[in-house]
């Protein structure tokens, strides 16, 4: 057994409380307890000592809905814009190593803080082709250190629109439509059962892994056929793991319920019985009240990614009344950060910031509500709320040293509240530490077990010899006339009003 060893703060922040000039007792990858340094240090004299007075401690961030793309959209020329013209162009995008990309966006989520991530990958084509590229991301998450659920998906439907795709190509001109045919995937070659077969098979092989495990990624209703997302379901729980969906993250998204189903997004999949604890929803910029009310019910749990919410034209998701209703809300990055940072800080201020109500008297989320997202959230979206999410006795040795020399800077009043002055004023840059099962992970900002330099390097030339997809912009451009005309036209009598549109009932 590993000898015991202290992690020493200025400040602890514990679930309820903040310990001052504090010390953690962890071995292997448990903590033993929480006290103050002076009786902790006179219990383990022997004991190697990590951080001092001049570090804050944080439990390890949970990134509950992420894309881990390496290089980010904005760096491979495809900006943002509406949800669905976005995904479109990113069929524009060069190809990734898919080991060195998860390296790459790895280094900069444990940089940030985050020790846990739920990583959503798409996957096509043969079933050995899937299987290498989700063993190449895992080994990169393996090799890392960083803790990770990572949850492939692949789509059968709507690859250019949503639900519509024959009629949608039927609109075009003959030119275009060709176009679109011979530059665009149509149909998914990996068959729904090998889809099934390869995830349950990795679920398995990884079970007893300390830090990596597999979901099942359906993309969205949209994506998948109700008999699909029905045996997901199934298979996930005969497996005992968890699922992670987009639901309605646009309000285009909102308008496929009432469009195909008679009923919300999320009335039809309760209706089709998938949802549990075990399923969570990314974004939920569109829910309704009777929505929430459904996955307060059913204990189907939400992640928050307000920067990508804002960043896609999605809007802004009800926070305030999911977290009054109880349901498990947790923080995402979604790899579309509001300053494409990954900066775990910077999306808990404008989570914090954003659902300011203008009036008094009104919910509004305290900086507790959003550093419990950040962390017992997110472990409880991912199940382990018993083991990750917060530092006491028995958790996972998952904890984060924050330099305070910046964020105190030149003065910090005695009544300050420790907790307000770190969500406030930290950043990634002051991250100097991060552990993960009890082993430091990164040192001095940078990570222990790679070298994110060389990474990069190689990650650039790589995209530097690849050729660049001038046919796909071409058809990127020439068809966004036309994608915007198909979504306009869905826009329903009943919701023409400005009032109306922004109406979540």
């Amino acid at each position: 057994m590993a000898p015991i060893q202290l992690v020493r703060g200025r400040w602890i922040f514990t679930e309820d409380d903040t310990l001052s000039d504090g010390a953690i007792a962890f071995q292997d990858d448990t903590i033993l307890e929480l006290n103050s340094w002076e009786a902790l240090r006179a219990k383990y004299p022997n004991a190697n000592v990590y951080g001092s007075s001049q570090f804050a401690i944080l439990p390890g961030f949970i990134n509950a809905h992420h894309h881990s793309n390496g290089i980010p959209n904005s760096l491979q020329g495809v900006d943002d814009d509406f949800l669905e013209l976005w995904l479109f162009a990113n069929v524009a995008l060069r190809s990734q190593d898919p080991t060195l990309k998860t390296l790459l966006s790895a280094a900069s989520l444990l940089q940030s803080g985050v020790t846990t991530v739920l990583d959503v990958a798409s996957v096509s084509g043969t079933p050995e082709a899937c299987m290498e590229d989700l063993k190449g991301r895992l080994r990169a998450y393996e090799q890392a250190g960083l803790r990770v659920a990572l949850t492939p998906g692949a789509s059968y439907s709507s690859f250019v629109v949503h639900y519509e795709d024959d009629a949608f190509l039927a609109s075009l001109p003959d030119s275009l439509r060709q176009q679109v045919k011979s530059l665009i995937p149509l149909q998914q070659t990996l068959a729904p059962e090998d889809y099934l077969s390869i995830i349950s098979e990795l679920v398995v092989s990884y079970r007893s892994h300390p830090h990596i495990d597999i979901w099942f990624g359906p993309p969205g209703p949209q994506w998948v056929s109700d008999d699909l997302m029905i045996k997901i379901a199934e298979t996930a729980e005969s497996l005992n793991t968890g699922i992670q969906t987009h639901v309605v993250e646009s309000f285009y998204e909102k308008l496929i319920g009432p469009r195909f189903y008679g009923k919300s997004v999320v009335a039809h999949l309760h209706q089709l019985g998938v949802l549990s604890p075990r399923f969570s929803i990314a974004h939920g910029v569109w829910l309704t009240e009777s929505d929430i009310e459904i996955l307060a019910e059913t204990g189907a749990s939400v992640s928050h990614n307000p920067s990508s919410n804002l960043r896609l034209r999605a809007g802004i998701a009800p926070l305030n009344q999911l977290l009054q209703a109880g349901v498990t809300v947790g923080l995402g990055m979604d790899g579309t950060t509001i300053g494409d940072d990954e900066d775990m800080f910077a999306e808990m201020r404008l989570a914090a910031r954003l659902h300011r109500t203008p009036q008094i008297n009104t919910p509004t989320p305290t900086f507790a509500d959003i550093f419990r997202m950040a962390t017992l959230g997110g472990a409880t979206l991912l199940r382990q709320q018993q083991k990750l999410g917060k530092l006491a006795p028995g958790y996972k040795a998952d904890f984060v040293l924050v330099k305070c020399d910046r964020i105190t800077s030149p003065w910090v009043a005695p009544e300050a509240n420790p907790l307000h002055i770190v969500l406030m004023r930290a950043r990634a840059a002051d991250v100097d530490t991060v552990f993960v099962n009890g082993k430091i992970v990164l040192q001095d900002g940078q990570p222990t077990e790679f070298d994110l330099q060389a990474v990069g390097e190689e990650i650039a030339n790589q995209m530097n010899a690849a050729s660049t997809p001038q046919e796909y912009r071409a058809l990127v451009t020439e068809l966004y006339p036309y994608l915007k005309h198909w979504y306009a036209s869905w826009t329903m009598p009943e919701l023409k009003s400005y009032a109306a549109f922004n109406s979540r009932t």
